[in-house]
């Protein structure tokens, strides 16, 4: 059994290695993305993603409502399409179902799920249905590129590219610790992280607006990712060969994120960094480009540069830690 996903994904790579004919993006980035007919306006290009949304792995029935459930598992799958720029077509949802379950259960579960899907004009388009050990959602979505045509990716950024921040990182994992909390808790503290953890918002208009900025000289936006396992085991997989140099300190997380880790007697930046399921979003884009990508998104936080020297130095210092790694049970160095 492979001990880390990087072992997994070798073994994957090793008996498929082939991606097909119409193939146009294959493994690695946040969506597949698929050729179907060159004629058609954006190439006639499909987005495509899929996210496993596991009982006692990715949540607990003690604390998420049936409606939390739906909305999360749609919600993560989403954030695929985000961080690609890409625009909603449509999911379609795989359910295992436990025995034990009522029919308002699964009618709360679903009407979470549709509340978001409305919203995001996301609409269910298929799945499939089975008993389980465990109540289990499979949710694969589908995207096209938006009016500009583009659709963004990883590995596109280059040394002295601007690293720029869409949303709040550490906000859910805090809210994780706290809705795990088994001693003396406030259920009624930390709002803001536990609705983080609970019911994260995929940033679908973010990156369609950034994948739309376009100079006369080209795209404004050279790169962009979802962040989902932290940043600090995102920022590898978006830099490919560079590292970075990431400034960032208390005054600019969430307050929450600030007062949680600090109470714990944790380096709130560092806890931030290592975070896990923030649906954030990460783009680059170069020092002459940056005020165009401000003016369009102002709530967008410059939170360092891309570097031609490997790793990820924070401050000036080193980063170490990488994140949670789902086969390996743990973070890892």
């Amino acid at each position: 059994m492979p001990t880390s996903e990087q072992d997994f994904l070798a073994v994957i790579d090793r008996h498929f290695p082939d991606r097909g004919e119409h193939v146009l993006l294959g493994r690695g980035d946040d969506c597949a993305i698929i050729g179907l007919d060159p004629g058609q306006p954006g190439g006639g290009r499909l987005c495509l993603s899929t996210d496993l949304f596991v009982e006692n792995v990715h949540f607990r029935r003690s604390y998420f409502s049936p409606a939390d459930i739906g909305h999360k598992a749609l919600a993560a799958a989403a954030s695929d399409l985000a961080g690609m720029g890409a625009a909603p077509v449509g999911f379609a949802l795989s359910l295992a179902l436990p025995e034990g379950l009522d029919d308002g259960f699964l009618d709360q579960l679903l009407a979470g799920m549709a509340e978001l899907s409305g919203r995001l004009s996301l609409p269910l388009i298929g799945g499939d249905l089975s008993r389980g050990p465990v109540l289990a959602l499979d949710v694969v979505v589908l995207g096209r590129p938006g009016p500009s045509g583009r659709l963004l990716k990883r590995g596109q950024a280059r040394p002295g590219d601007a690293l720029l921040l869409l949303g709040d990182i550490g906000l859910a994992r805090a809210g994780l610790l706290e809705l795990e909390c088994r001693g003396e808790c406030d259920p009624a503290a930390w709002p803001a992280a536990r609705a983080a953890h609970l019911r994260p918002e995929p940033r679908i208009a973010e990156g369609l607006a950034l994948a739309q900025i376009v100079t006369a000289d080209g795209p404004a936006v050279s790169g962009l990712m979802d962040v989902s396992d932290g940043l600090t085991r995102d920022l590898p997989r978006f830099l490919g060969p560079y590292g970075a140099d990431i400034s960032l300190n208390g005054d600019q997380l969430h307050p929450e994120v600030a007062a949680y880790f600090s109470a714990r007697g944790e380096d709130p930046v560092e806890a931030a960094l290592l975070g896990g399921e923030d649906y954030a979003l990460l783009a680059s884009t170069s020092p002459e480009r940056l005020p165009m990508v401000l003016a369009v998104l102002p709530q967008a936080r410059v939170i360092g540069a891309v570097s031609s020297e490997p790793g990820v130095r924070l401050n000036s210092g080193a980063l170490l830690r990488q994140g949670f790694d789902h086969f390996a049970g743990r973070e890892t160095a």
